[in-house]
């Protein structure tokens, strides 16, 4: 769902527009009656006999597995959002139809399935009208609009289950206010439950944008209310929920806008309800609460919207370049059972994306080595050869869903980064990016991987084996570009000094400290790198003058700078990428000259807020 203003609604901020997609009423404030609570009954479709079943549909046997891969699949946001010509040609968000969603779903049938793709994703609006009122049953759970969805919610997945594909669905976090229905709305399956128990007295406000009211789950009857809506949804046939606006996060903080217990309790319902159904977390969660997210669901959204809300349905700047910089902090966080979530892949159309095919193959790459979930908001109908050529990739694919660790930057943030990760079977998956507006060359050097000597290199993109490579490869990568490689030493471990930075040896000026850290290699670090402080390491001996990359283990809870240098020299600042906390070491390589004899390494922060500093690990040979 939306973090970003469509340009019809001028004044809005990125993140405020959803909220004129999840208010069911913008103008009464939670006053409005949803038809629950009159006499009138809901809008009658070939879901209404499911609207009450609090057990699975009779015969279905879709089963969704346990998140032992990041999911793969179609989702309608991103043409929702778009303001593409054509697209939304009744109003903002009019593309979300029944017959949309079957279409989308056919073409992914026939031309996706099987690479893998099988879920279809249903997003925000399925219970509103085009006015974006939305829409209520008799016991406040949002209820299909029936000129959307003329056949209903259930109708919809029965389509999807028979394409031998999963069914996806969405609703924002808390009770949304246009259900409260002046608390006098019955909870199903709840005797004595209405509205006004499950949510807080002074109907404080939750979510990303403040459209519902928060939970009190002081009072069982929440419990119940969610009860009742993963019955509802499990009795449909659903296969996944992605539960919006969720908080901590989502641009809001503080007691109100807090739903981990929101979160617990879908995850309770939901093993409820004896449907395994897949709990997505969006959007941009604080990273804080990973230990809650990934305790209660499978897979949480690490950043904002990635779409555009302009005429195409991404650009690079807004935002598909924003993951670079957020995904690092994350690596740690994924695995079986949960991954990061870096929103849509919107590579499959030139025209449509709104991307160069350089930018699309990056966007394709950094999703694949992060093993987000890799669902695509494109037009099925209407890839082109190179975007069906990106979204087919088996051996991208396959980096994406295979059993290494989550890959992170082996270089300093910048316009030319690398990353990479190392694999069970002892290779590495190495990506080089070239994130400048020009072409640049980009090296990514054995050494930031633990190795040296010569190493057989394959490009994964292009499937071609491309020989033997010693110590290092480099190739010139277009604007916005990036390759992607397997690489497999052939030679020995690098060899390296280490030197650890608490070491008495070493000076420490202005606030530079030494510090506990049980997860460094010393139990110690130097922290407190800032206004002008500096650690620099001395007695750094190699054999011979030479260029040597200088693994550096550091501690960092959000991207800092600092700059490095060597012996007398002025250094460069480098920003480091976060390691997600206080207390998570991870590892960069510098590039240092450094002379036959004895040297110096300094850290120095300027007069700004650097990492903190475990060790340095210096080859002992250039």
């Amino acid at each position: 769902m939306p973090s970003s203003p469509s340009r019809a609604l001028p004044g809005l901020t990125r993140r405020s527009l959803r909220a004129m997609l999840v208010l069911a009423v913008t103008t009464a404030l939670g006053t409005a009656v949803p038809a629950a609570a009159t006499q009138t009954a809901p809008v009658a479709s070939k879901s209404a006999a499911a609207a009450a079943s609090s057990a699975p549909a009779a015969g279905d046997t879709t089963t969704p597995g346990p998140a032992d891969k990041p999911y793969m699949g179609w989702s309608s946001w991103s043409m929702q959002s778009s303001q593409y010509p054509g697209l939304n040609p009744d109003g903002n968000y009019s593309y979300l139809t029944e017959a949309n969603v079957l279409k989308q779903t056919d073409a992914l049938a026939t031309t996706l399935k099987k690479y893998g793709y099988d879920h279809v994703n249903i997003d925000a609006g399925w219970w509103m009208d085009k006015n974006w009122t939305s829409e209520f049953d008799q016991y406040g759970r949002q209820t299909p609009d029936p000129v959307r969805f003329p056949h209903g919610m259930k109708s919809v997945a029965d389509h999807i289950h028979t394409k031998g594909l999963k069914a996806g669905i969405y609703l924002p976090v808390g009770l949304e206010k246009g259900a409260y229905g002046d608390g006098k709305v019955p909870v199903h399956d709840a005797p004595g439950c209405t509205t006004a128990d499950v949510v807080y007295p002074d109907l404080r406000t939750t979510n990303g944008w403040d459209s519902a009211y928060k939970l009190n789950f002081d009072n069982p009857c929440a419990q119940k209310y969610i009860d009742s809506q993963a019955r509802l949804l499990a009795g449909w046939g659903y296969d996944f929920l992605k539960l919006d606006g969720v908080g901590p996060g989502s641009s809001k903080s503080g007691d109100n806008y807090n739903n981990v217990a929101d979160v617990a309790a879908w995850h309770q319902a939901i093993a409820g309800t004896g449907r395994p159904i897949h709990l997505e977390l969006s959007w941009s969660l604080d990273i804080s609460h990973a230990a809650d997210w990934k305790k209660y669901s499978n897979g949480w959204r690490i950043d904002t919207d990635v779409e555009c809300y302009c005429n195409t349905l991404v650009t690079w700047e807004n935002s598909v370049n924003d993951r670079w910089n957020d995904a690092p902090a994350w690596s740690r966080e994924a695995g079986p059972g949960g991954w990061n979530d870096l929103d849509a892949i919107d590579v499959g159309n030139g025209a449509m994306d709104g991307l160069t095919k350089a930018e699309r193959q990056s966007y394709m790459t950094l999703w694949a080595i992060d093993k987000s979930p890799l669902f695509t908001g494109d037009d099925l109908t209407q890839l082109d050869s190179y975007g069906l050529s990106l979204l087919t990739n088996q051996e991208v694919i396959a980096v994406d869903q295979n059993t290494s660790p989550v890959a992170r930057p082996v270089t300093p943030m910048g316009d030319q980064q690398v990353w990479g990760t190392k694999n069970p079977d002892g290779t590495y998956t190495v990506a080089l990016f070239n994130l400048g507006g020009s072409p640049a060359s980009v090296t990514a050097d054995w050494a930031s991987f633990g190795f040296t000597g010569a190493a057989a290199v394959r490009d994964l993109w292009n499937h071609q084996d491309l020989g033997t490579y010693k110590n290092r490869i480099t190739s010139t990568v277009p604007a916005h570009g990036s390759r992607l490689f397997t690489v497999k030493p052939g030679g020995a471990s690098l060899a390296t000094t280490r030197y650890e930075a608490e070491s008495g040896d070493n000076t420490l000026t202005g606030n530079a400290s030494v510090a506990s850290c049980d997860s460094c290699s010393g139990g110690k670090k130097v922290g407190n790198l800032y206004l002008d402080s500096k650690l620099q390491f001395n007695d750094i001996t190699v054999k011979k003058d030479g260029i040597y990359t200088v693994n550096v283990a550091y501690v960092s809870g959000d991207p800092r700078s600092v700059t490095v240098y060597s012996n007398s020299g002025h250094g460069t600042s480098l920003k480091f990428p976060s390691t997600g906390d206080w207390s998570t070491v991870e590892t960069v390589s510098v590039q240092l000259a450094l002379k036959a004899g004895t040297n110096t390494i300094t850290f120095d922060s300027g007069w700004d807020y650097s990492p903190d500093i475990d060790r340095i690990d210096v080859p002992k040979s250039a």
